[in-house]
């Protein structure tokens, strides 16, 4: 009894073991390939290269831990998908039935800047976002990982601006996500490489780009579409 006891210990020990050297691998994976994807474009980097640069002897790492590119492009996205959907969560609690535009825009903009701000220096999230809208499939992915606090938040808006027609809302919709995206990117890349910003801080330019999407929402509609 006494030896199988012990022998049940040593088997929970190792699985333990196994599991944190299994997570701690995944996790450098995830990190050399988002670092990568972000710098030169999804498709422009192999598998073999993510894994060396993570430090795997082994070429076949990625395959084995995440399957596809896009099992792999799909568990970077979720890994930063879930925190800023909570900040959002947040920031949504707090606005309860606003009937204010800039309320409902910042609920989009600012959970997507904490988090950036919150990630230190370098990071790669909102290059690699802006690598993924360019291409129709790696944007379905986003899509498919986007929360219902991000639909919260749009409805939100939407629900301030009745008198919209349909497809005006689709256009300035589409504006709104490549504004952040790319605004976003354009901050991350410059703070990476030590040149100068517009503003001193990710708080800074969650407000200005809160300021332009406001106007944009309010603009006035041309009748010559």
């Amino acid at each position: 009894m006494t030896y199988r006891t012990d022998s049940d210990a040593v088997v929970r020990v190792t699985e333990r073991l196994r599991a944190e050297r299994v997570s701690v691998t995944r996790e450098r994976i995830l990190s050399a390939a988002e670092r990568l994807f972000a710098e030169h474009g999804v498709f422009a980097v192999s598998n073999r290269q993510v894994s060396e640069a993570a430090g795997q002897g082994n070429n076949a790492a990625v395959g084995y831990h995440f399957g596809t590119k896009a099992d792999l492009v799909r568990a970077i996205t979720r890994r930063h998908a879930e925190p800023v959907d909570r900040i959002r969560d947040r920031m949504l609690a707090d606005v309860g039935d606003s009937a204010d535009v800039r309320d409902w825009v910042a609920c989009l903009v600012r959970p997507v800047t904490e988090h950036l701000a919150a990630q230190g220096n370098p990071t790669w999230y909102a290059r690699f976002l802006a690598q993924l809208v360019t291409d129709p499939a790696l944007r379905a992915i986003v899509a498919e990982e986007t929360h219902a606090s991000l639909r919260r938040a749009a409805d939100g808006l939407i629900r301030c601006l009745p008198e919209l027609p349909a497809e005006v809302r689709a256009e300035r919709g589409e504006m709104t996500r490549q504004l952040i995206t790319h605004v976003c990117a354009e901050r991350e890349r410059a703070l990476a490489e030590g040149a100068s910003t517009s503003r001193s801080s990710w708080h800074g330019t969650a407000t200005g780009l809160i300021d332009a999407l406001v106007g944009l929402w309010l603009a006035p509609v041309s009748r010559d579409r």
